[in-house]
Formats: C-alpha cells, sequence, structure tokens
C-alpha cells in the first residue's frame, strides 16, 4: 500500500509539475497599435543564376548597425541566435555574431551614455554548457544581458517536459563532456542536452532604439547569414510598444527593473497624432495567429494573397488559406523544402505535408531554391480589391509552437494603400521570387519536392500536435 501511495503522490507531482504561469499574466501575447509613416521593407535573399553561381543581397543588419549608431538614449535588442556555431566559410557567408557583438562594444566606447540591453535566449550557451564569448564581450563592454527564463514559458511538449521538472530540473544545468554539442563544435552536459529537449525558445527578432524599431525573421548568428530574410523598419513610431512588449520578458526573467528603465528614458516618444488612424500593429505569441486568421477570413473573392514561409504547419492557419482559395482569393504559397540544415539533410517535416494539403485543395505552391541556405522568411502580403493591403511579417513560423503562446515570438503587420513603397516591394519581390525572373533561380515546381510518404505524414502531424519536434 505504502507503494501504491507512493506512486501516486509521484504521478500526480509529475502531472502537475508541468503547470506554469499563464502566459497573458506573463504579459505575453501582446497586442499594440500605433500610426507610422516612415516604414520600409528590408531584404536578404540568395539566389543563383544560370551558370549555377551563387549571389547574395542583404539589407537587414546594415539597417541595424546603423539604427546601432544612430542611438543616442537607448538600445534594446531581442534576437535569438548570436553564435558562431556551426560556422563553415562559404560564398556570401559572413561572421555576423561577431560583427553585430563588435559594433555594440564600440557603441559602448564611443557613446557610454547609452542604455543598451540585449535580451536572449539560452541556446547561445548550449543551455549552460559553454561560456559565450560574444555574451561575454558585451557584458564587460558594460552591455546589460538578460537570459530568457524558458521555464517560465508553457510546455509545447508536456510528455517530456512534465518529467523533465521532477527528475533533471533540480539538477540544474552547467558545463560537462558527456555529449557531442549538437549545434557545432565541444562537448556539453547531459542536463543541459535535457534542457534543450524541452524545445523551448525566445524566438524573438526585434531591435528598438530611441528612433526607430526593427522586426526581423533574421538571426544574427554567423551560419545562418545567407539565408532568405525579411525585416521592416518603422523611424519614429512603434517604441514605446515595443517597451512594452519586451519588458514582459525582462519581467519574468528577473530584470523587471530594466524594463521599466528603459520606458522611463524613452518617456513619452514621439507622440502620435490621434487623429490618424492606426495603421502599425506589434504582435507577439497567439495575437499573430488571431491576425493572420482575422486577414484570411476577411479577404474578398479577387483578393491576392502571398506567402512566403520557412515552417507552415498550425493546421487552423492551413485550413483557413484552402478556404480563402476555395472562396475565390488569388492564393500562392512559397515554402523552403526542409532540405537543409547547417551541412545536414532534412526530411522535409512539415513543409512537404502542409504543402500536399494545399496542393490536393487547388492552391498553387512552390518550392524556394535553396542551396545549402534556407528560405527563413516569414510574410504574408494580402492585397484586397479596393487596392488596400497588410503585410505581416516578423520572427513567427505558422507553426502551434510559434502562434499558440508555447515559444516568444514578434511580428508586426502593417496596413496602407498597394502602392506604398513598402507593399510595392513585397509584390514585386514575390513575383520574382515565383516566376523566377532577372535571370535569378528563386523557385521551383511542386514535383521538385512532393512527398506522398504516409509515414512521414504521420511523422508530421504527431510532432505538431505532440511538440515533440523542433518546428
Amino acid at each position: 500500500m505504502r507503494i501504491l501511495v507512493l506512486l501516486m503522490i509521484g504521478s500526480m507531482g509529475i502531472l502537475l509539475s508541468g503547470c506554469t504561469t499563464g502566459p497573458e499574466k506573463l504579459g505575453l501575447a501582446y497586442s499594440g497599435a500605433t500610426h507610422a509613416d516612415n516604414v520600409r521593407l528590408l531584404v536578404d535573399e540568395t539566389w543563383v543564376d544560370a551558370n549555377g553561381t551563387r549571389f547574395v543581397e542583404q539589407e537587414i543588419f546594415d539597417s541595424v548597425f546603423e539604427m546601432i549608431d544612430e542611438a543616442e538614449a537607448f538600445i534594446l535588442l531581442d534576437l535569438f541566435l548570436l553564435n558562431e556555431f556551426g560556422y563553415e566559410p562559404g560564398p556570401g557567408l559572413w561572421h555576423s555574431s561577431q560583427a553585430i557583438t563588435d559594433r555594440l562594444v564600440a557603441k559602448r566606447k564611443a557613446n557610454p551614455q547609452v542604455e543598451i540591453v540585449f535580451i536572449t535566449d539560452p541556446v547561445n550557451s548550449v543551455y549552460g554548457s559553454f561560456d559565450s564569448p560574444q555574451f561575454r564581450a558585451l557584458e564587460q563592454a558594460g552591455v546589460k544581458v538578460v537570459w530568457t527564463d524558458l521555464d517560465r514559458l508553457r510546455d509545447s511538449n508536456p510528455l517530456y517536459s512534465k518529467v523533465w521538472r521532477v527528475l533533471v530540473k533540480p539538477f540544474g544545468v552547467g558545463p560537462g563532456t558527456t555529449l557531442k554539442n549538437p549545434m557545432g563544435e565541444g562537448r556539453i552536459s547531459l542536463r543541459s542536452f535535457c534542457k534543450m529537449l524541452n524545445f523551448k525558445a525566445n524566438h524573438r527578432k526585434l531591435v528598438v532604439t530611441d528612433k526607430s524599431l526593427l522586426v526581423t525573421s533574421a538571426n544574427p548568428h554567423s551560419a545562418s547569414s545567407v539565408h532568405w530574410n525579411t525585416a521592416l523598419r518603422i523611424d519614429g513610431a512603434g517604441q514605446s510598444m515595443a517597451l512594452e512588449a519586451e519588458s514582459a520578458i525582462l519581467g519574468f526573467s528577473g530584470a523587471h527593473e530594466l524594463g521599466v528603465r528603459l520606458r522611463e528614458i524613452h518617456g513619452a516618444g514621439n507622440p502620435v497624432d490621434p487623429s490618424l488612424p492606426p495603421n502599425l500593429e506589434l504582435l507577439t505569441e497567439r495575437k499573430i495567429k488571431e491576425k493572420v486568421l482575422e486577414l484570411l477570413a476577411s479577404a474578398e473573392p479577387g483578393a491576392r494573397i502571398d506567402l512566403a514561409m520557412f515552417y507552415f504547419s498550425e493546421e487552423a492557419v492551413v485550413r483557413a488559406f484552402i478556404k480563402a482559395q476555395k472562396r475565390g482569393c488569388q492564393v500562392r504559397v512559397m515554402l523552403d523544402p526542409s532540405k537543409d540544415a547547417f551541412g545536414r539533410t532534412k526530411n522535409g517535416v512539415p513543409n512537404r505535408q502542409s504543402g500536399r494539403k494545399l496542393v490536393q485543395a487547388g492552391v498553387p505552391l512552390r518550392w524556394a531554391e535553396t542551396h545549402g541556405e534556407q528560405s527563413h522568411v516569414k510574410m504574408l502580403y494580402v492585397e484586397h480589391p479596393d487596392q488596400t493591403a497588410t503585410l505581416l511579417l516578423g520572427s513567427s513560423n505558422f507553426t502551434r509552437r510559434n502562434l499558440s503562446n508555447f515559444n516568444c515570438e514578434a511580428d508586426l503587420a502593417f496596413a496602407a494603400s498597394a502602392d506604398h513603397a513598402a507593399m510595392s516591394r513585397a509584390r514585386a519581390l514575390f513575383d520574382r521570387w515565383w516566376s523566377n525572373g532577372d535571370n535569378r533561380n528563386h523557385t521551383v515546381e511542386y514535383a521538385v519536392f512532393e512527398d506522398n510518404s504516409l509515414w512521414r505524414r504521420g511523422l508530421a502531424w504527431w510532432k505538431e500536435n505532440t511538440g515533440m519536434g523542433t518546428f
């Protein structure tokens, strides 16, 4: 009887141990709106020409460096990947992680009065196994580094995480040599590896200063430095929203006072004329999903809907695209083929399985033609028959983990007339990717990566719905 009672108590402990604070109580699932006039779409793209020569054109981190240089009061960065793991020299690749580190260190030396806060994810230390040289240099220069407390986030894969909380978490994390580092050179501790298997992340990619706001899909991760990405940069608006949204992560990660300090420095910021309608939204976590579903549901017959997405598997969103197609919208989807990951070959899950559903429903689909890099873009463009449009982009993949209050994510939604420069560029960019214009090979037909495997369809469903996958 005593053994039975102990087993019951242990089982209850495992079942209840995954109960974490609700995302809304932590300040996540944020939605804010304002008016913005100075909005620019920035693009990083990689392609090959007819001779197979690789070309790279990039704008995003040049703009980030410019923002750092221009800042006079504060800089807040929330960036997921900043490390050299997996880097190997190649055409177009560059040490982006070290470059942004050096830029921030130089800013501290030149303008020590500028407050700099860098929020990041423990993946950059492989969950406590490594001392990051980049973040060590930043801290030595006086940059305030905040490591996101991932334990406060919801368990996306409770079958594992609830057991981990009871049996592994009490022993903490730290350096070790038990296992090979799955992200690069060196070895890590078993405890750090077990923490990694929770598959949690602060996946945001956001930079805000007293002058500008930038939200992107791009990581300053050297091995990712030739990925395709997009960003929106807003000058003179949006900073208050960003500081409010980021204060949530600072708060539950033990740095509440930094959020208060940054908002005090910013003060009223640049006041927006209340008579101007809001046209810019900052959305995080579940609010991104709500916006996507709203945009698709409100699209009338004849509306143009273009999607470029790195990971695509959230079932309600997949259905919403199919419904829009059947309703008479002009839908086009471009997905990464899920075949490359830093020198390793992937099996196509989940994109090829989601792509199959779309194509069977009549949705036109093409795959990004990648050559070792990834099409890391997460961008939705919706243009209505009345010539108004909305551009949504940022860190969030369209997956359960990204859209359902598990990861920390951040997107911007910008609404304007279809002839706005950002909208015109988004439309022209997608057209060129779709049609391989200007002697640039960007996409291939659906049949090239078609996958009808029943086994992998089941695997994609299992990983999406249990959280036992990395997407």
